[in-house]
């Protein structure tokens, strides 16, 4: 695809010029629609008068609608920017990145999705749809145990999941980890039966909570239905997580004040796994817990890490300093440009 694409762009520029150009307004329009016309034109840097023609065009191929509202994609508009999407991905560098970032990360690979998820909702869309077409890539066909993470973006990649993933496949999703003292629907017992629930695959439950102390810690794990559970996470091919930043996931777990004085002076800033890590990615502090450790992943065949956002990108680069070899990040825009500028000053 990118051969064919260098080739028109030498032949016929002009085509290159203004399939970017509506390849811009779809992107836009997708991601911050319904939208007027005032607005997208400032948003892009371009007249009124060229939008104007540009949609009018785009209207003609029932891509783009209008009401009292504002622009949005038709059906057939967001199903034709998602196919070309892919094949701008090329043309505007973005898999370029992707490998960069894999390369500074040492990992297996990297996708990136377009927009910031902080500043534009739809992109958390785009990061739940690239997460689906990861695990059909990897996941193979006959059994699979996913092992899932909680949290808010694990939460929206559960909602966004369908039964396409258990085409051929026969899932079983488990908790990695126990209950937090947070909203139920995104502790990692309910991503889990959600995502089995959307896939059409099976489930099993933790009820356990994620942090206990070591006197309740040992009689738990005698328990034959935790034993059940965390023998299944100990069997899984594949595991999906995010990565927090660490002040804010040590507020959202009520962490105590002298637990989070400690995070401050030890200048943590990310989390994952109930690990809080340094910009050198040194775990700094730890809570102890039931279910998946990070050095279990090693052992997992499918590493999928999901994060995206500007604000996040400190805590990724330091958490991809410790991630195993096998491991997909899936971000956004926001994220990646951050660390890409890190790397290239």
């Amino acid at each position: 695809m990118q051969d064919v694409l260098s080739i028109i762009e030498k032949v016929a520029p002009d085509i290159m010029d203004t399939l970017r150009g509506r390849y811009q307004i779809l992107r836009n329009i997708y991601l911050v629609g319904p939208v007027g016309r005032r607005v997208l034109a400032g948003k892009m840097n371009i007249t009124e008068r060229v939008l104007r023609t540009e949609v009018d065009a785009l209207k003609k191929q029932n891509l783009v609608q209008t009401s009292k509202l504002g622009m949005q994609l038709t059906a057939n508009g967001e199903i034709v920017y998602h196919e070309l999407d892919q094949m701008m991905g090329q043309l505007l560098g973005m898999r370029a990145k992707e490998n960069q970032l894999a390369t500074y990360f040492q990992i297996e690979h990297c996708v990136i999705v377009s927009g910031d998820s902080e500043e534009q909702a739809k992109v958390q869309e785009e990061l739940s749809r690239a997460t689906m077409d990861a695990l059909k890539l990897l996941l193979p066909e006959g059994n699979s145990i996913v092992a899932v993470m909680g949290g808010t973006t694990m939460a929206e990649v559960a909602n966004h999941m369908d039964e396409s993933l258990s085409y051929h496949r026969e899932l079983v999703f488990v908790p990695a980890r126990g209950g937090l003292g947070e909203a139920v629907d995104i502790q990692a017992n309910a991503v889990s039966a959600q995502m089995a629930k959307k896939t059409g695959g099976k489930n099993r439950v933790l009820y356990v909570p994620e942090q206990v102390s070591e006197e309740t810690y040992k009689p738990l794990l005698q328990e034959p239905e935790i034993k059940k559970t965390l023998k299944l996470v100990k069997q899984a091919n594949c595991v999906l997580y995010s990565i927090g930043n660490a002040l804010h996931m040590a507020e959202r777990r009520g962490m105590s004040q002298e637990a989070l004085a400690l995070i401050k002076e030890k200048a943590a800033v990310g989390e994952a796994f109930g690990e809080f890590y340094n910009q050198k990615g040194e775990v700094v502090y730890k809570i102890p817990r039931i279910g998946m450790q990070s050095q279990d992943l090693a052992q997992i065949s499918s590493v999928i890490a999901i994060a995206g956002g500007k604000s996040k990108a400190e805590a990724i680069e330091a958490y991809m300093k410790r991630a195993p070899a096998q491991t997909w990040l899936i971000t956004d825009e926001g994220a990646a440009n951050q660390i890409l500028r890190g790397i290239t000053l």
